[in-house]
């Protein structure tokens, strides 16, 4: 099974975030063997030559589960999405998709002509030129693309966007959705909770997976238990954070010992 086949099955998935612009904690990150990596390149300083180099790092990761690597774009732009995707990576997520309008214009960028509007260019992702014809025949098939679903609007009109042929699946924006609720990070309330409910049942309904990010190590079970087919648990800036006070908590607790 392939990352591509097993998301669209609904099948669990569990992924990481990357932030870090090092390609290292790239490659890091997919020899932990998680089914993706999702490399950020809306709050973070990655840039096109950044995300090349991460998508690199993972490819070369020498793993048995052979992760798929998704971008989070910067916007829901064509140009960015034309330049991400031949970079060579297996499909992209783009922010603040409002309205099934926003979701097809996203689901045409991504799509070679005549099902899209992409352009046909050389880079990584046709191996400079060496796959062709052979990776046009199957890009329009291949590539992942899903809509984060994180404002008023999109909640609004979820169950339009979620019916958009050519998505492949929605994610819960956690942070900026609780945001536009105003009910920053209460992610365990209940008007919050509602609208990750509605945003399932649109997903699920039309058999698309719905994924989201556990921040926590408690919300990981809440959000599988909750029903999301897809989650990605924890940003790399966290798991640096969390080991580095973990470290620093055991020294001083060793230094009490020694003292007494």
């Amino acid at each position: 099974m392939t990352f591509h086949s097993s998301l669209r099955n609904r099948e669990p998935l569990v992924g990481t975030w990357v932030a870090l612009s090092d390609p290292a904690i790239a490659e890091l990150s997919a020899r932990l063997e998680f089914d993706a990596v999702v490399i950020d390149g809306e709050h973070s300083t990655n840039s096109i030559e950044t995300i090349t180099e991460m998508a690199r790092a993972i490819d070369a990761a020498d793993t048995d589960t052979d992760p798929g690597t998704i971008v989070r774009l910067s916007e829901n732009d064509p140009t960015e999405i034309k330049r991400v995707l031949d970079a060579g990576v297996d499909g992209v997520m783009a922010p603040m998709i409002d309205t099934p309008e926003d979701a097809r214009a996203l689901v045409e960028a991504t799509r070679y002509p005549p099902e899209g509007i992409r352009g046909v260019g050389y880079g990584r992702g046709t191996e400079y030129g060496e796959a062709f014809p052979e990776y046009l025949e199957r890009a329009n098939e291949d590539l992942i693309t899903i809509a984060q679903i994180e404002t008023e609007a999109g909640l609004a009109n979820v169950e339009e966007i979620a019916a958009v042929d050519g998505l492949d699946g929605l994610f819960v924006g956690p942070a900026d959705l609780s945001a536009a609720l105003g009910v920053f990070g209460e992610t365990d309330g209940g008007e919050f909770l509602e609208a990750v409910d509605r945003i399932l049942e649109a997903g699920h309904a039309v058999d698309k997976p719905v994924a989201t990010l556990a921040f926590e190590e408690d919300e990981i079970e809440r959000w599988v238990d909750r029903g999301f087919d897809f989650v990605l648990a924890g940003v790399d800036i966290d798991y640096v954070k969390a080991g580095g006070r973990r470290a620093k908590a055991m020294f001083e607790a060793a230094m009490d010992t020694r003292d007494e």
